[in-house]
């Protein structure tokens, strides 16, 4: 995914989304999957490896790395895998 693809999926979004950074070699990565699908927000799932730019644009450095992105802006971060009830504390003020 390029830059501008991903802007283009944050805007066919609308409003605030889930940012999924991730990659296939990563089994952290895939144990937060379903939690993000559980969630009730849009996910953008980024592979890292094939998208370093749009990591490079919120700083990513670690795997899984999930922020909430608003207007192009990351309001909210969670590193790494956790459990479902930390994304929900830190998505709250727009879950």
């Amino acid at each position: 995914m390029t830059l501008e693809e991903f802007d283009v999926a944050l805007a066919a979004v609308g409003g605030p989304a889930i940012v999924d950074f991730w990659a296939p070699w990563c089994k952290p990565c895939e144990a937060i999957e379903p939690i993000l699908a559980s969630l009730p927000l849009p996910v953008v799932r980024v592979n890292l490896d094939d998208s370093p730019d749009v990591g490079g644009r919120f700083g990513v450095l670690s795997l899984p790395t999930v922020l909430l992105v608003e207007e192009g802006e990351a309001k909210a971060e969670v590193l790494g895998a956790q459990p479902r009830e930390r994304f929900e504390r830190a998505f709250a003020a727009w879950l």
